[in-house]
C-alpha cells in the first residue's frame, strides 16, 4: 500500500491552511498520525483478519483516548463520555475495541509508560468493557458518581463561569465582543464566509423559539482535534442570553461520510444525510446528548450545529501526573463508558440486541485474540508514520 499517497488522496479537496496544520499535527508522533488517519487504519485491518464474528453494534467509528471528555448535555449538567462521531456506523463490535487498544499501545510514550507496561491497561480497559457488557444495563458517569480524574474535570466543567470561558475566547473592541484570531483555535474568515454564516444563522433563528439567541456577533474558522482538519468548520459567537457572560459559542461543521460504513456497505441504513447520520448515533450513544446538537444544511452541505465545548475538557492520561492504580481507574471508566454505549443503543437498526451483548460480555477467548491484534496494527501504524515524517520532511507533502 502506498500510505502518502492514501492520504493524499483521502485529504484531497480540504482547505490548505487547515491541511497544513493537520500534516504537522500527524508529524509529532504515532498517536497524533493514528488520530489524523482513522481512513488508513481501517484500510488495513482487514489485513489482520480480525474476527467479524462479535456482535453488530453502533460504533463510534474513531475511538481512541482523546475521543472521551467532558461536556454540559443539553440539561445543562455536566457528563464525561465518548464524544466524537464523525466516523460512526453499523459495524462488530470489535472495530472500535481494537482503535482504542491500538491508542493505548501506541500512546505509550503519551501515558509515560513502557510498551511493556501498554498491556495492564489494555487489560484493563477489556475486562471493564465486558464485565459492563455482561451486566447488561447501561449507567453513566457524571460528577456524583465519577473518580479520580474524571471527577475532578466534572467538578471544574461545574463551577466553570461562563463570562471567563467566552473572556477567553474574545476581546473587545469598544462596544463589540468579536472572536480572539490566535492562529491556534481559530483563523480569521473573509467576508464572503462571514456574510455566508450570518445569513444561514439569521434563517436558522427565525425557526427557534428564542430569535434573539442566536444573533451572530462574530465568525471564525474553528482549529479543533486532528483527523478533520481542512473539513469546513467555524465557530459562532451568538448573543445569548445578553452581556459577555451570556454569550454562547456555537461549532459548525461539515459533516463527511464515514470511514468504516464502507466496510460494512449492505449493513448500513439510509440516512437523509451525514449529519443527520452522525447526530442519530450521537444520541443514541451518548447518556444525554451534548446541548443544541443538531443536523442543518449550509452552502449547499451537510453540517453539523451544537454548542462549542472547551477542547480542554478531557482528562490527562500522562503518568508523570498520577500513578498506575489513577490511570487504571481511568481507562476502566471508559470501557465502561463504550459499553454503556453499546447496549443503550442495543437493537436499533441491525446491531445486536442486550441478550447479545450479554453473552458477547461473557465469553472469554476474544479479549486475547483482540490484543495480539492490536498489538500487529500498532506496530503498522508506527511503521506508516514513519514513512509518512520521511515524506513530510522532504517536503512531498507540500504541493
Amino acid at each position: 500500500m502506498d500510505v502518502i499517497s492514501e492520504i493524499r488522496t483521502f485529504n484531497a479537496g480540504r482547505e490548505e491552511e487547515r491541511l497544513k496544520l493537520k500534516y504537522q499535527k500527524m508529524r509529532k508522533d504515532p498517536f497524533s498520525f493514528l488520530r489524523g488517519t482513522c481512513h488508513l487504519f481501517y484500510k488495513r485491518l482487514p489485513e489482520f483478519r480480525l474476527f467479524k464474528s462479535a456482535p453488530l453494534v453502533w460504533v463510534c467509528g474513531d475511538l481512541h483516548l482523546e475521543n472521551f471528555g467532558s461536556y454540559k448535555g443539553n440539561n445543562r449538567l455536566a457528563y464525561f463520555d465518548l464524544n466524537d462521531f464523525d466516523e460512526s456506523a453499523l459495524a462488530p463490535a470489535s472495530w472500535d475495541l481494537v482503535r482504542i487498544l491500538t491508542s493505548l499501545i501506541v500512546g505509550a510514550d503519551n501515558l509515560s509508560i513502557s510498551l511493556s507496561e501498554a498491556d495492564t491497561p489494555c487489560s484493563v480497559f477489556l475486562n471493564s468493557y465486558a464485565s459492563a457488557l455482561a451486566q447488561g444495563k447501561a449507567y453513566w458517569v457524571e460528577r456524583e458518581t465519577a473518580q479520580g480524574a474524571i471527577r475532578d474535570l466534572l467538578v471544574g466543567v461545574r463551577n466553570r463561569q461562563r463570562a471567563n470561558f467566552i473572556g477567553a475566547r474574545t476581546i473587545t473592541r469598544g462596544r463589540s465582543c468579536l472572536l480572539k484570531i490566535d492562529g491556534k483555535k481559530t483563523l480569521s474568515v473573509t467576508d464572503a464566509q462571514r456574510l455566508d454564516v450570518t445569513d444561514f444563522m439569521r434563517r436558522f433563528a427565525k425557526a427557534q423559539s428564542q430569535t434573539e439567541f442566536f444573533k451572530v456577533l462574530d465568525v471564525a474558522r474553528r482549529i479543533a482535534g486532528t483527523g478533520s482538519l481542512g473539513v469546513q468548520r467555524y465557530v459562532i459567537l451568538v448573543k445569548g442570553k445578553g452581556s459577555t457572560g451570556g454569550h454562547y459559542l456555537l461549532d459548525l461543521k461539515q459533516a463527511l461520510a464515514s470511514c468504516v460504513a464502507p466496510h460494512f456497505k449492505d449493513l448500513q441504513p439510509s440516512w437523509r444525510s451525514q449529519a443527520h447520520r452522525v447526530t442519530e448515533v450521537q444520541r443514541r450513544l451518548q447518556a444525554v446528548p451534548v446541548a443544541l446538537l443538531q443536523p442543518v444544511r449550509f452552502d449547499g452541505a451537510a453540517y453539523i450545529l451544537r454548542e462549542l465545548q472547551p477542547t480542554e475538557d478531557r482528562v490527562s492520561l500522562d503518568r508523570a501526573h498520577q500513578s498506575m492504580d489513577e490511570l487504571k481507574i481511568t481507562i476502566g471508566a471508559m470501557g465502561q463508558m463504550v459499553a454503556w454505549a453499546q447496549l443503550r443503543s442495543a437493537g436499533r437498526e441491525g446491531s445486536a440486541t442486550a441478550d447479545e451483548l450479554i453473552r458477547f460480555g461473557l465469553r472469554e477467548r476474544w479479549k486475547e485474540k483482540l490484543l495480539t491484534t492490536s498489538h500487529a496494527c500498532a506496530q503498522q501504524v508506527i511503521k506508516d508514520a514513519a514513512t509518512f515524517n520521511r515524506a513530510f520532511d522532504s517536503g512531498a507533502l507540500n504541493a
